[in-house]
């Protein structure tokens, strides 16, 4: 049995509404045994005997069938949380600026958007494993940041999510 965080995409934003109580009640159809939602932006624990990518593909598809929108998730595992918290050099809490990581189930997506973001202005970015790539945006910018609009592209919504190092933080200790 391993241990998984689950980040949903989209959720509880642009008309797309889903309670965590209704996701949890959906998710007890799989073989998943301490779920647990963090959060109301799509943050779920888990433990299962599935790996990975029938992880992502299971809740995908239950995703899709229970609630009725195009679901992309990014599933990462215990250990693979517990990397990116301790290689962030980012700080979790910081008044001025805000610690974003930005996560992928195609590391090859994160290459280039690493390679267009390096040529953008004032942005600086840190890869922390191949599915995680951490970046900072000042306190009340975050939508407005050249990094935040670059991920918010179509052709990035299928297999990345942007979350706050602290939801990792979160995440991970939800886990322990």
């Amino acid at each position: 049995m391993s241990n998984y965080a689950v980040f949903l995409r989209g959720i509880n934003v642009g008309g797309i509404n889903v309670k965590m109580a209704d996701l949890r009640t959906a998710l007890a159809t799989l073989p998943l045994t301490k779920v647990k939602t963090l959060l109301a932006s799509g943050n779920v624990v888990c433990s299962t005997d599935m790996d990975a990518a029938e992880l992502k593909t299971s809740v995908e598809t239950l995703l899709r069938d229970s609630f009725g929108y195009d679901a992309w998730v990014v599933v990462l595992d215990q250990e693979q949380v517990q990397e990116i918290v301790d290689v962030c050099p980012y700080p979790a809490d910081d008044a001025s600026q805000h610690s974003y990581v930005t996560l992928s189930s195609d590391p090859a997506v994160l290459d280039e958007l690493a390679a267009h973001g390096s040529e953008l202005p004032d942005v600086e970015l840190a890869r922390l494993i191949p599915e995680a790539l951490a970046w900072l945006a000042e306190s009340g910018g975050t939508l407005n940041s050249p990094f935040s609009k670059l991920t918010a592209k179509p052709r990035y919504k299928s297999t990345t999510t942007t979350r706050n190092l602290r939801t990792l933080l979160k995440c991970r200790d939800a886990m322990a």
